[in-house]
């Protein structure tokens, strides 16, 4: 936000603003008509759109408040260094205010982030440090482990956006007051992800002092812990989380709807063709959710959504033909993978796996009980939607650990494990399974972004006997 005291004498009177500082909130509003007419909604739904901050998200808000509230304390001093870990926006917003006012900036993602929002940051003069998303928070290599231990080693400022109040305090300044004069006080039902949690529960916490009516939602991943998982795994970026973070509010939230990382991506991919507006993956969240609400809603409900941030951040995954059919979000072709699980024998179980914990003798017998020659190694427990791969086991790798050790029968698997099996998804092409197996032993068959099946040559062998002994029997 730009000192008055500074401003050029010559800006008296004009529309020019003196620094893109200036440029952040006041974000428009949008009904979505057509989405409404094809889902039969009868009240007003409406987008608060978030992509016009000069960040292109609403993580601009928390940004500039968080850096003005440590200038003010003294915890930020002239030309010292910002270290955060972020999924990409927040790094943007702070990255965008640390340019203005003379800082340097160290951002810590995890390589769940797209490539293009790594190089967004670094564009923006940032350093930016990938870790591993399926390190534990608590392990020394976690991506907040890694900024704690940058923050220490270079005498930094965190934000901390993850407990910093301020991140909340910026919309109960900005975004709830908007919100409420641009819908005139007749607002019903607010919607966001949670993540942070600064969103939701800062805009909520004002809309409920001006009306505590007014339903306050969380659109949360199906996996998070705000909706009751483990906090992993989800392929959606931005919301969810494995903690609680300081501002999470469960008091304050009237409704929390679990959400599938298959409904939110075909959700975005949906607003974006039907009503021009290009949204990301938590965006697709957030409307899914509201959907639901808008459909049950009274005539008279006015429905606010929360979008985010824009969808150009996940051109390489969301909007992603590939990437979608890989993870088995979209179905490629009539004669697909999917075929080859539905003629397999009914008495096998549709995914086998093996906890890493476990003996591997526990492994070896699932393999002869099963009579199958590869398991996927899994973290968590069912339902299986919310088990994490972490690698594989085969049995001639087996037989050579154990004829070199025997007492390696009592070794639990994830010492000894390989690295995941390749995965295909459930609605891409035979063919592509075919040239895969060529090299791999098997692979792991995804649906909806999760485990389906192992699908082996056996597998496709099967398959192309029936197809055959068909053909003939029909000539």
């Amino acid at each position: 936000m730009s000192d008055p005291a500074t401003q050029h004498p010559s800006l008296a009177g004009t529309e020019i603003h003196d620094s893109v500082l200036d440029l952040i909130g006041e974000t428009p509003m949008v009904r979505m008509k057509r989405i409404s007419e094809e889902h039969g909604i009868t009240c007003v739904l409406a987008m608060k759109h978030e992509v016009t901050n000069p960040g292109g998200s609403s993580k601009d808000r928390p940004a500039l408040e968080m850096i003005l509230a440590a200038e003010a304390s003294g915890e930020l001093q002239p030309g010292g260094t910002i270290v955060e870990p972020t999924s990409g926006n927040t790094g943007v917003g702070l990255a965008i205010v640390a340019a203005q006012r003379g800082y340097k900036c160290v951002f810590v993602m995890t390589n769940k982030a797209g490539k293009e929002k790594v190089d967004l940051l670094r564009a923006y003069g940032a350093e930016v440090v990938v870790c591993d998303v399926a390190v534990a928070p608590d392990d020394p290599n976690s991506y907040y482990s890694v900024a704690e231990r940058l923050t220490q080693e270079r005498g930094a400022f965190r934000p901390n956006q993850y407990q910093n109040p301020h991140n909340a305090v910026a919309h109960t300044k900005t975004t709830g007051p908007e919100i409420w004069r641009q819908t005139n006080g007749r607002i019903t039902h607010f919607i966001a992800g949670a993540g942070t949690c600064g969103s939701i529960t800062g805009t909520g916490r004002y809309l409920k002092s001006m009306n505590p009516d007014i339903k306050i939602i969380a659109a949360d991943p199906e996996a998070s812990v705000f909706s009751g998982g483990s906090g992993r795994p989800y392929l959606v970026e931005g919301v969810g989380e494995d903690f609680f973070p300081a501002a999470y509010d469960g008091d304050l939230w009237d409704e929390v709807i679990p959400i599938s990382d298959e409904e939110s991506f075909l959700t975005a991919r949906f607003v974006s063709e039907t009503e021009g507006i290009l949204i990301g993956g938590s965006g697709g969240t957030a409307v899914a959710a509201a959907l639901k609400v808008a459909e049950a809603a009274d005539d008279d409900a006015v429905v606010v959504v929360f979008n985010p941030d824009s969808g150009r951040g996940y051109l390489s995954t969301v909007f992603n033909e590939s990437w979608m059919m890989n993870f088995g979000f979209l179905k490629e072709c009539d004669q697909c993978v999917g075929a080859v699980l539905d003629t397999r024998n009914a008495s096998i179980e549709n995914l086998l796996y093996v906890n890493p914990s476990a003996p591997v003798s526990e492994a070896i017998e699932i393999m002869r009980t099963h009579g199958v020659s590869q398991l996927p190694v899994c973290k968590n427990t069912p339902p299986f939607a919310n088990a994490e791969v972490s690698g594989s086991v085969d049995e001639l790798e087996l037989m050579e650990v154990i004829h070199r050790n025997p007492g390696a029968m009592n070794t639990e698997v994830e010492k000894i494990m390989g690295h995941k099996l390749p995965t295909v998804g459930v609605g891409q092409p035979v063919e592509l399974a075919v040239q895969m197996l060529e090299t791999a032993p098997a692979l792991l068959v995804l649906s909806g972004g999760r485990p389906l099946s192992v699908l082996t040559r056996t597998d496709l062998l099967s398959y192309f006997t029936a197809i055959a002994e068909d053909a003939v029997g029909r000539d």
